[in-house]
């Protein structure tokens, strides 16, 4: 059980800190118009909110940090 929590508590800290320093993003398509069976969409890159990025570098810290001093 320590083990999970130290590697998920990293692998969150990681996405985290991916996050925080803009590397991370995905996209969305939009339609445009739409006349039958043709239509003509767009594709926008879309960042992560900031805030994402600082609550699992938190809780990936928590749950690491909890996996380091748990008692067997």
């Amino acid at each position: 059980m320590r083990l999970v929590l130290i590697l998920v508590g990293l692998a969150l800290l990681v996405a985290g800190l991916w996050v925080v320093f803009g590397h991370a993003s995905y996209r969305t398509t939009d339609t445009l118009v739409q006349l039958g069976s043709a239509k003509l969409t767009a594709t926008h890159e879309q960042a992560f909110p900031q805030w994402l990025g600082i609550a699992g570098i938190a809780v990936g810290a928590l749950l690491a940090a909890a996996g380091l001093f748990r008692r067997r």
